[in-house]
């Protein structure tokens, strides 16, 4: 058994989580958002070069859009570790609602663009002269487990939040 000032950390730290549990949720979420877009603009833009962020264009302005899409993934990224900083200041971090946020976040920004940017608006495709169709599978359906993973996790940290109202 836990001493009385080890029981009342526990105590805090449970409440601290259910009061910034969308803390929580938005930190993970931006940081899932932000690494994923990185990782596509490395692996897919810089070292493969199948797609720029932009095709429907010169080459120039593909490389221009992929520096707006690397500069908003750092950006995405980096503000969301601040977020996540504050948290472990007070004291209110919940690890294992920020992973699944994260995963979250990395399933909507993959889905986001195979949906909205490949399909709808068509400004680029993952890759060009071949047969798309199993490329366009694997992004969304590796796009939709990052959700889905992260979506159990999340469901799984409503049970603990409402232990912590009922208990404050």
């Amino acid at each position: 058994m836990g001493t009385n000032t080890e029981n009342l950390q526990a105590y805090g730290n449970l409440r601290n989580r259910a009061v910034y549990h969308a803390r929580n949720f938005w930190a993970g979420t931006f940081f899932g958002i932000g690494l994923m877009a990185f990782i596509d603009e490395v692996i897919f833009h810089q070292l493969l070069q199948w797609h720029h962020f932009y095709d429907l264009s010169t080459t120039q302005a593909g490389i221009f859009a992929d520096g707006l899409l690397n500069a908003f993934a750092w950006f995405v990224a980096i503000g969301s570790l601040f977020l996540f900083a504050n948290l472990r200041r007070r004291n209110a971090l919940w690890p294992k609602r920020w992973t699944g946020a994260v995963f979250l976040g990395a399933g909507v920004f993959q889905l986001f663009d195979g949906i909205v940017n490949h399909k709808l608006l068509r400004i680029h495709q993952v890759r060009y002269n071949v047969d798309i169709l199993p490329y366009d599978l694997a992004w969304n359906i590796s796009g939709a487990v990052l959700l889905l993973v992260g979506l159990v996790i999340l469901l799984q940290t409503r049970k603990t939040r409402k232990k912590a109202k009922e208990s404050s």
